[in-house]
């Protein structure tokens, strides 16, 4: 028996997310029916997170155990000839064999999209928010930096049809820029750990703060408040990307590649020479 680690890119649309659910097409089962076709046995995979309906990957790591004579270089081969076409192994190699996809993550990256032109995108419509009006970028940016570090993100947690998630609220948030690639935005948030909705409920409450319908200091004063009823709406699933995974130790394989395109920006430079980010000094 040997341990795989995988890193897998997805287009969430048509998935009910990442998790096993009864008559729900998901990127767990696709997974684990591509594996057993090939290895002739059940396999179980693990993912580093649990993304929800409509969220994409380009990042997702998953490890599982597999019989199999196959090296990892014609496992990965036969899985992208088996898997349906919104699913791709990325990368795949051998895992030391206690390595755990969820367990050892030391950080993830997550980075949401939004389309601030006039016209909608059809090639876009997919993967990124459209809001026609102008957002203040230098308003957002100000208030991403009273998130940043240690806070329990209690008000930013739960809804969307879901359920309020863990009972330990407390996350630290390492990053969390703005930038700007033409006519998108993109935060990209990175942190130890994020609650369910909880990137997804600060893009909506940064959005109230960039569109005018909050202050800037609301989103510091909802953070102490721990109430949900006093941050923004939950953002579009469809804008999300897991991009990316950081592990404590390397003893699996190599560091994941950055398919976000932002690896070393330090935030959003404006026409007036001003910076947007929020970063954990």
């Amino acid at each position: 028996m040997t341990r795989f680690r995988a890193t897998l890119e997805y287009d969430g649309t048509d998935f009910a997310g990442w998790q096993l659910q009864p008559d729900a097409r998901t990127v767990q089962g696709e997974l684990e029916r591509a594996l057993e076709k090939i290895t002739g046995a059940p396999v179980r995979p693990t993912a580093a997170g649990r993304t929800d309906a409509g969220v994409h990957a380009t990042g997702q790591v998953v490890h599982f155990d597999a019989e199999t004579r196959l090296t990892a270089l014609e496992l990965r081969r036969a899985l992208c000839g088996v898997l349906p076409p919104d699913v791709a192994v990325a990368d795949l190699f051998e895992a030391a064999a206690d390595f755990h996809a969820r367990k050892d993550a030391a950080g993830k990256r997550y980075v949401y999209r939004i389309l601030t032109r006039a016209s909608p995108s059809p090639l876009r419509r997919r993967f990124a928010w459209h809001l026609r009006g102008p957002l203040d970028l230098e308003a957002m940016g100000r208030a991403s930096r009273s998130l940043v570090g240690l806070h329990d993100f209690r008000a930013f947690r739960g809804t969307a049809g879901g359920d309020a998630g863990p009972d330990d609220t407390q996350r630290r948030i390492e990053r969390l820029e703005w930038d700007r690639d033409g006519d998108e935005l993109r935060l990209v948030a990175e942190g130890s750990g994020f609650l369910r909705y909880m990137v997804r409920n600060l893009v909506g409450t940064l959005v109230e703060v960039g569109a005018g319908r909050r202050p800037v200091e609301s989103v510091a004063e909802a953070l102490a408040s721990r109430d949900r009823r006093r941050a923004g709406p939950t953002a579009p699933a469809h804008g999300l990307c897991l991009a990316r995974v950081w592990y404590r130790r390397d003893a699996s394989a190599r560091t994941p590649r950055d398919p976000s395109g932002l690896e070393g920006k330090s935030g959003l430079t404006l026409p007036g020479g001003s910076v947007i980010q929020g970063r954990r000094a």
